[in-house]
């Protein structure tokens, strides 16, 4: 029977083989011969010899292992995002540790309190809607640890900022309901604090300039972006005058807010024609199909890891703030096409 408490000076005793030799077999050292490194790793295996990684660890002051943190792993977007992480940390040979802040600031901190304590090599993070202060991040960053932000950036100085063109898509989207014919556009804007909220109200904003039609401020709506918020939306909507589109910041407050429409009565998109954002997978399957953007949410975590393993493995300090920026793709669906094409 295989017994997992086995020792290296089991096997050292096992094959008459010095103990420090054993260790060095098994750790692959250059000064031991390839013959003796093969009949040791066999007789490990043939004992159920299991290495001990903690000890391993703390030799070597790294425990190839990596700390994630985001708001939701329920969302598709951040779901997908973390499947590109774990598959190049399986192939860089490290572990993920997947932790979610629920979007609330404190618990954000006390995550990346525990994480450090694991002395992770490296974190990963996509702020949460209530973060404003980077005391939290400074700190991992003076012990010598490299953070990498993704999706939601963060101006934190010597970091690395993996993000889509949030402005540009964002024009997109607002032109394409304008083409439709809109006017009286809504937009559903995420907390203003954040520079990825900002930069989606900035190019919403853009577009109704181009084309010459007043902004209000009346119409642009913050919240939380969640599902409930978009009940509470749909409702101020009903209130403003003339609204014919919207543009909303999430699928998941564009799903909820058509919903409690459909359900009074307003036909989509004759009435209100909408444009989600993040590509839900619902989102293609609802009735009617909704018109959103499809971020790079695999290639954005398979990205943003390696750069992460690169930083860790060079140990070299971010010496100025870098910012990869990924382009996004507006998906029309029937949810916003108001104009038939000929």
């Amino acid at each position: 029977m295989k017994n997992n408490n086995v020792t290296i000076h089991d096997i050292s005793k096992a094959l008459g083989i010095d103990s420090s030799t054993v260790s060095r077999a098994l750790n692959n050292s250059p000064r031991v011969s390839q013959k003796t490194k093969d009949k040791i790793a066999k007789k490990a295996q043939e004992m159920g010899y299991q290495r001990n990684s903690l000890a391993s660890k703390l030799r070597t002051n790294k425990t190839h292992s990596i700390g994630v943190i985001v708001p939701r792993i329920s969302r598709h977007f951040f779901s997908s995002v973390i499947a590109g992480i774990e598959e190049t940390a399986f192939d860089a040979g490290y572990d993920v540790i997947i932790c979610q802040s629920l979007e609330s600031f404190e618990r954000e901190k006390k995550l990346m309190e525990t994480l450090s304590s694991n002395r992770v090599d490296g974190i990963l993070i996509s702020i949460s809607m209530e973060t404003t202060s980077y005391d939290h991040f400074k700190e991992y960053q003076k012990q010598g640890f490299p953070i990498l932000f993704f999706d939601r950036p963060c101006t934190l100085a010597h970091s690395t900022n993996i993000i889509i063109d949030d402005y540009k898509i964002s024009f997109e989207a607002t032109e394409h309901l304008i083409q439709q014919g809109c006017r009286n556009i809504v937009h559903f804007s995420g907390p203003k604090e954040l520079e990825l909220y900002i930069k989606r109200t900035n190019g919403y904003k853009a577009a109704l300039v181009k084309y010459g039609i007043p902004i209000q401020e009346e119409y642009i709506l913050e919240s939380h972006l969640m599902q409930e918020d978009g009940i509470v939306l749909a409702k101020k909507i009903l209130e403003l005058p003339k609204v014919d589109a919207v543009f909303s910041g999430n699928d998941t407050a564009a799903i909820s807010a058509m919903q409690y429409l459909k359900e009074n009565g307003i036909q989509i998109p004759q009435d209100i024609a909408f444009v989600g954002f993040s590509n839900e997978p619902i989102s293609a399957v609802m009735e009617p199909s909704l018109t959103t953007i499809k971020q790079p949410d695999f290639e954005m975590g398979k990205i943003a890891s390696s750069l992460l393993f690169e930083q860790i493995e060079s140990k070299s300090t971010i010496k100025a703030n870098q910012i990869k920026i990924l382009e996004p793709e507006l998906v029309i669906r029937n949810s916003s096409i108001k104009k038939a094409s000929r």
